[in-house]
């Protein structure tokens, strides 16, 4: 395919980074010693834009794009239809110019992502069950009064000020030979690695990048192999802020140019990676921002030298946060479910505890049946959620019933 977009050089990045450091914090570059010894790597870097004013990078492409606007169209007002990071980075890059800012929620919508919009000073309309439904009144909205629409990716000004990160990145680790990056619409990693290429070239030398999406909503694989942009069925995620169904168009060129490979990871995986960052780096990440980190726990990038990924955002709901460590836990195999069938006798689950606490694991939750219609009349079963330090001791605690005489079945992790 023909590439008709071209990318920012690295002098307009540089020139944008001056612009974006107007609001935006120069964020960490973390390293993790637990997550290079999983990839057999001298460094892993961890770029904290879960720390980034309105928790996540949107804001850079939000105020890149924002501060080029005429005095004409600033005074129309601006216009974005998000569920999340690209409404906050909208509302707070308007606040600070002073534009007007009217920001198409949908219904729904994470109270924490709609307060913090609120707060910056946005109008929010809450519009829509589906996000296509809120793009659509946000549409109608701009043919209505005339703002200006500021898409969350498909744009020149969002992608430059995004492949801002990457500056900082070299700027204070050159020896990176990897980057790996989230990937929805595309913009992030548009910016990312044109500008990460270009700085590569210019000092001789080779850094590779590698896309990482939610595989329930994951359209560059098939778009890539397609040549073209395709839109996929999505299915549900936790990594909202990554599902999209179709790329860019000047994303998906910058991706096609300058993306080495693009791999995908479940939710499982995505919920194992949060975990980890708050167990090992002590650091709140969204979904989507773990998806590098998810990656790299699965086993399948292969790749040598310093490696650095993109912790894009850190605007999780508490109560999804609360779901998700349950659930990544549960992936790591830090829950088990037992399945036991008693006796129905008086001390049998007094017996049973016994066991479970002298293989040093905790029992959380207690399920006792006696009416399920498929138990013989003179048992019962015993469903016990364990905390366990991993699947080995998973397997030693079941072992142990089994070796006491019961009847012993490991259900689905859960």
């Amino acid at each position: 395919m023909t590439h008709t977009t071209t990318a920012p050089t690295l002098e307009e990045f540089g020139r944008a980074l001056g612009i974006v450091h107007q609001v935006t914090r120069r964020t960490p570059l973390e390293s993790s010693r637990f997550l290079a010894e999983i990839l057999d790597v001298p460094k892993v870097y961890l770029k904290c834009e879960n720390l980034q004013r309105t928790g996540a990078y949107k804001l850079r492409g939000a105020y890149n794009r924002l501060s080029q606007l005429s005095a004409e169209e600033r005074a129309r007002g601006v216009v974005a239809a998000s569920a999340g990071n690209h409404a906050q980075g909208v509302a707070f890059a308007a606040r600070e110019l002073g534009i007007a800012a009217t920001i198409f929620m949908p219904l729904g919508v994470a109270l924490p992502k709609l307060q913090a919009t609120r707060n910056y000073g946005a109008d929010v309309q809450l519009v829509g069950a589906t996000f296509d439904e809120t793009n659509r009144a946000a549409q109608a909205f701009v043919a209505e009064t005339g703002a200006l629409f500021i898409p969350p990716f498909d744009d020149a000004a969002v992608i430059e000020g995004q492949g801002t990160i990457a500056l900082e990145m070299l700027d204070i680790a050159p020896d990176i030979e990897n980057l790996i990056v989230p990937i929805g619409g595309g913009g992030l990693i548009a910016g990312v690695a044109s500008a990460a290429k270009q700085w590569a070239a210019a000092q001789r030398r080779e850094i590779r990048v590698i896309g990482v999406q939610a595989e329930n909503a994951a359209p560059y694989p098939s778009s890539l192999a397609a040549g073209e942009p395709v839109t996929i069925q999505t299915k549900s995620t936790i990594a909202d802020g990554i599902a999209v169904a179709r790329p860019g168009v000047l994303n998906f060129d910058l991706v096609q140019e300058y993306v080495d490979e693009v791999v995908t990871v479940s939710d499982d995986d995505i919920a194992r990676a949060i975990v980890m960052l708050l167990e090992r780096a002590k650091l709140v990440v969204e979904p989507a921002g773990a998806a590098g980190v998810a990656a790299m726990l699965t086993g399948q990038l292969k790749v040598t030298g310093p490696t650095a990924t993109i912790l894009s955002g850190g605007n999780i709901d508490p109560l999804l946060l609360q779901r998700v460590i349950g659930h990544g836990l549960a992936a790591a195999a830090r829950y088990t479910k037992l399945r036991i069938l008693l006796p129905d006798v008086p001390g049998q689950l007094v017996r049973t505890a016994t066991i479970v606490a002298e293989q040093n694991a905790n029992v959380i939750e207690v399920i006792h049946t006696r009416h399920a219609t498929e138990l013989p009349v003179s048992e019962v079963e015993l469903e016990l959620h364990v905390e366990t330090r991993g699947i080995e001791h998973g397997e030693a605690v079941a072992q142990a019933l089994r070796d006491a005489g019961y009847s012993v079945r490991v259900g689905e992790r859960y």
